[in-house]
């Protein structure tokens, strides 16, 4: 089986090195036509480079179609002519990687709210205003694939990171809703946490780690969510060879009768309550409220049998 991306027209954002670059690379080998997006600068975001230029320069020089754009993801205008640009030379956009972002690493207690915002801004904000520059267009075409990318950070947390887990972690949940309301125009949205060796890591790694975690790793799970048959809402690891993926899931809710709907009562039932156990992945969140009433029946055999959340 090989899975290809001929006429179709992706755009990956932050792919003037690292990851977006390789990503790039591999979609053009593949026979997309790539907009390579990228500011270029430093990782905290400052700075301008002409980095997006030289990946088209590659992809030109293998045969492939691309363009540079040196728009910023957190100026929605931007996007919207990036969008409109990409549509007028190529039809349509059917991928879009959003993989754009900074670092401003600081513990909470040190770090300046002005870094905690700026890093939302990019990675959060900017991959939504990418997204929403390309979802009418999406729609129409009743065809898209996007890829947002989280991090373990995000998932798992990670010390000094506060302002970068709070947009990775949101990521995850525009996917899910995302994915939600893109799902009947075959709009398919998913969640991708890459572990590599990039210029974000660079002073994360020692040098042996760096090199292990290349970021070409990483490509076959990102194009693997991008493609014809990719699935949805999936939560996707990847580094170094090794791939996973991981879920937001929930127990059995535990129904507390009227009497016991108390601090002392909840107290008294925590064990339970946090068991890890009967765990289940929602595929929305009315099921948080379909949980709930199935433990009120369980206990009372009454109630209703469906609920929003």
């Amino acid at each position: 089986m090989t899975i290809s991306f001929n006429d179709k027209v992706a755009i990956v954002t932050g792919a003037g090195g690292g990851l977006g670059k390789e990503y790039a690379l591999e979609l053009a080998r593949r026979g997309a036509k790539v907009v390579v997006n990228d500011l270029g600068g430093s990782r905290d975001g400052t700075g301008t480079s002409d980095a997006a230029a030289q990946v088209v320069s590659e992809i030109e020089a293998m045969g492939g179609e691309a363009v540079a754009n040196g728009s910023s993801v957190t100026e929605y205008d931007q996007m919207v002519e990036m969008v409109a640009k990409t549509k007028e030379k190529w039809g349509g956009v059917h991928v879009l990687i959003n993989n754009a972002g900074v670092l401003r690493d600081k513990t909470f207690a040190k770090m300046e709210p002005a870094d905690f915002e700026f890093v939302v801004k990019v990675h959060l904000t900017g991959s939504a205003m990418a997204t929403k520059a390309c979802w009418e267009l999406m729609r129409e075409q009743a065809y898209g694939r996007i890829l947002m990318t989280a991090s373990s950070t995000g998932l798992f947390g990670n010390f000094g990171q506060a302002n970068y887990g709070a947009a990775k972690l949101g990521l995850a949940g525009l996917t899910k809703t995302l994915q939600l309301e893109g799902g009947k125009y075959n709009i398919r949205v998913n969640t991708l946490s890459p572990v590599a060796g990039t210029r974000m890591t660079a002073d994360l790694f020692p040098e042996e780690a760096f090199k292990l975690f290349d970021p070409v790793n990483v490509v076959p799970a990102a194009l693997f969510l991008v493609s014809e048959d990719a699935p949805t809402n999936a939560i996707v690891g990847a580094g170094a060879g090794g791939y996973h993926s991981a879920w937001t899931v929930m127990n059995d809710a535990v129904w507390l009768p009227e009497e016991e709907r108390t601090l002392e009562g909840f107290a008294a039932r925590w064990e339970e309550i946090s068991a890890f156990s009967n765990l289940m992945a929602p595929q929305s969140g009315s099921e948080q409220s379909a949980n709930i009433l199935k433990a009120m029946q369980k206990v009372t055999g009454t109630g209703p049998s469906s609920a929003r959340g």
